[in-house]
């Protein structure tokens, strides 16, 4: 076990294994950032300056493997796990004090289909960076209305933007969504696939993935 002096970020009940840390970090392909580590500050802040706070690990996801790496990880250490898609939430819900922070933000991978006038967009892309793309091709969809939002936290959040006076609200426009679940299984969560799951991420409240 590690000594508590030695570790700021974790609250006395959450002291971590170092072999274990070491082995979830070799496990994943994106980066595994710790208090004191380069770049772990810009990892756990969020657009309301006033929330301050210090996750033991942060995962900056690469992929739905690490997403599921984490979720296995916190489950079986016992630590909370708060979810950063955009990191616009001003409640500061993407992140916690202590426990293991999942960083949706480098997943930013979007394919626009313009005949079938869709998308296909990974969490961590915010509505500046979607509407970039949807644009090339004379496209739009109803979002909110701050460029620096994260998709993923505005949907699950029901989604208020510019053009949902005609289009409704962004939920409204989901066609689908690939869900990890809290026992780390993937899941397609449309109108003909597990239609109760669809029903509840569709603004049913954005408690994560902000």
């Amino acid at each position: 076990m590690v000594d508590r002096q030695d570790a700021p970020g974790l609250p006395l009940a959450k002291l971590l294994d170092e072999t274990d840390v070491q082995a979830f970090a070799a496990a994943v392909r994106g980066a595994l950032v710790r208090p004191g580590d380069d770049g772990y500050d810009a990892a756990r802040a969020v657009f309301n300056g006033m929330v301050d706070r210090r996750p033991a690990l942060i995962v900056r996801c690469a992929g739905v493997a690490d997403v599921v790496g984490g979720i296995e990880f916190a489950r079986s250490h016992d630590l909370p796990l708060p979810i950063r898609g955009g990191g616009h939430g001003v409640a500061g819900k993407a992140v916690c004090d202590g426990g293991l922070m999942l960083d949706l933000s480098p997943m930013k991978g979007i394919r626009v289909d313009p005949v079938g006038r869709t998308a296909e967009a990974q969490a961590g892309l915010t509505l500046g960076e979607f509407d970039h793309e949807t644009q090339a091709f004379g496209l739009a969809t109803t979002l909110g209305v701050v460029s620096v939002t994260g998709i993923a936290g505005l949907t699950l959040g029901g989604g208020l933007g510019w053009l949902n006076g005609k289009h409704g609200l962004a939920c409204d426009n989901l066609v689908s969504a690939d869900v990890v679940t809290a026992d780390g299984r993937l899941l397609t969560a449309s109108e003909e696939e597990n239609g109760d799951l669809f029903w509840g991420i569709r603004g049913g409240g954005a408690t994560s993935a902000w």
